[in-house]
């Protein structure tokens, strides 16, 4: 593509610029309105300064990612009203055997959990349990918090629906579901391991030292609230029922003074051998008569409670299990082939229709502002890529990028490892998946597969490079932080110490492990 007027690169140059100030530091002092907004801005900006026609503007939007994204927020949504994610907590601290293989288990669970649910959901449901295990067990939390964070990226590569990027290359390339996992699977196997054993090499003296030696003296959590973990603040329905004892206890006494009452007054008219005129013996059967109705009102109702208990926990165990099959046949669909974003939107609504209750409170999770810098970002990436810049880029770095051989495959990683930590991963893949693509095409059918799923790889593992490469690093960060009594500052630098060995060995690894 050849480049475009010297107006319009500058322009739109200016517009991708502002985008990517945004989209990377979202809380620049000099314009601080995030990166939904700004995504939204540069948008703006390419079709006032005319990079863009409207619509040229409206049809770069790509409704099949943003569908498919949606779809599987939904889903992720009610699997955590299913308590999906609850035993996946359960799981982690089940029969633990000691600090290592708390830390093999999360990066474990962390990775399959990350791999179908994304990567986002699985580290906002999971940090908390993994905190709260560390205290339970007296341990650091800092490479449990490394784990969970970096296993999460590693294990996203592996689908198609495991990360923002993800899903462009799988629309974008048109891979099915079953030859996209089976394409990286293995070296997000091999990537897992090589990550976890790289942790328990750095950290391996702190991890058999049975003390938080970081923090000091910290208060243990029962084993209790680790399990009983929920993402929804429970109702204090503890304060009615004592009401209600309170009330009942002091009825009984009152009820049991006026039967005691009515009983003397009865035996002092046996001794004297005459019948109290003032009541007190009708008084006393009214009362135990009462009583008896009252008991049996009692009974019944707590056996109709009972029943109606009873019948709750049935209904709710029943729509867990009509859940978990729907999650279930939308992941066979998948891997069948058919339409991703059609499969993922059909799944959404049948759990929707499901629950058989107002859907609005679970549609209002669903995270709308990544679906709007979605759509801001095609446009300004799109309007960026008129101006031909990234084209002039790449047939630079082309002849040198040849996947056909591992000289080339190392420059071509080195490219998308450095682009997706300067300019975010999506847009990386959206500059350069269909150039990379069209180079591996002229040498083979089989060579456009392998350059997509490389693409896919390097642009996920990328993200453990430093705390700032990914939502889901920046997601452990504040919610560890957060979490009060036992929260945790994972600082930057402690972050990039391990994130930089473990990036480069991990991607040079899974490189060789790629599938065409």
């Amino acid at each position: 593509m050849a480049m475009a007027s010297t107006e319009k690169v500058i322009v739109g140059s200016i517009a991708f610029a502002i985008f990517w100030v945004l989209a990377v530091f979202p809380a620049v002092p000099f314009l601080p309105i995030g990166r939904t907004a700004g995504s939204l801005l540069g948008a703006m900006l390419m079709v006032i300064f005319r990079v863009l026609t409207p619509d040229e503007a409206y049809a770069a939007i790509d409704l099949p990612i943003l569908g498919l994204l949606f779809g599987t927020m939904v889903v992720s949504i009610y699997l955590e009203r299913a308590d999906m994610f609850k035993y996946l907590g359960k799981l982690l601290a089940w029969k633990s055997m000691g600090a290592k293989d708390l830390l093999c288990r999360i990066c474990l669970i962390s990775a399959i959990s990350s791999a179908f649910f994304t990567n986002d959901t699985s580290c906002v449901v999971l940090t908390e349990f993994v905190l709260k295990i560390a205290r339970q067990q007296n341990l650091p939390p800092h490479p449990f918090l490394l784990a969970l964070a970096s296993s999460a990226n590693i294990g996203s590569s592996a689908t198609p629906i495991g990360n923002p990027q993800n899903l462009v290359i799988a629309v974008q390339s048109k891979i099915t579901f079953g030859k996209f996992l089976f394409g990286i699977l293995p070296a997000m196997l091999v990537g897992i391991v090589v990550n976890a054993l790289l942790l328990l090499c750095m950290y391996w003296n702190l991890l058999s030292v049975q003390k938080d030696v970081e923090n000091g003296a910290i208060e243990l959590v029962e084993e209790e609230v680790v399990i009983s973990h929920r993402f929804s603040p429970a109702t204090m329905s503890h304060v009615n029922s004592l009401d209600s004892l309170e009330r009942f206890t002091l009825d009984s006494i009152n009820t049991s003074g006026l039967i005691n009452n009515a009983e003397t007054l009865d035996n002092r008219a046996k001794d004297s051998k005459e019948v109290p005129n003032d009541g007190s013996l009708q008084m006393r059967d009214k009362i135990v008569s009462s009583k008896t109705v009252d008991g049996c009102e009692d009974q019944n109702f707590t056996s109709y409670e009972e029943k109606e208990s009873s019948r709750e926990i049935w209904k709710r165990l029943l729509w867990k299990l009509c859940v978990y099959l729907v999650t279930i046949g939308m992941l066979i669909s998948l891997l069948m082939g058919l339409n991703m974003s059609w499969t993922a939107i059909t799944a959404a609504l049948a759990l929707v229709v499901l629950d058989f209750k107002d859907a609005r409170p679970c549609l209002e999770k669903v995270s709308y502002s990544l679906l709007i810098f979605f759509c801001g970002m095609f446009i300004t990436v799109e309007g960026f890529n008129r101006t031909g810049i990234p084209s002039a880029f790449w047939e630079l770095m082309e002849p040198y990028a040849k996947i056909d051989h591992a000289a080339g495959i190392a420059v071509l990683a080195v490219v998308i490892l450095v682009l997706s930590n300067l300019a975010s991963n999506v847009p990386t893949v959206l500059l350069l998946g269909g150039r990379v693509a069209a180079s591996a095409a002229a040498i083979s059918p089989a060579s456009e597969k392998k350059a997509w799923l490389i693409l896919a790889w390097v642009s996920t593992v990328a993200r453990n490079l430093s705390l700032l490469g990914s939502a889901a690093n920046l997601i452990v960060c504040e919610q560890a932080r957060r979490a009060q009594p036992f929260g945790y500052n994972l600082s930057f630098w402690s972050h990039l110490k391990f994130g930089v060995p473990s990036t480069l060995i991990v991607t040079v690894i899974g490189l060789t492990l790629i599938r065409g």
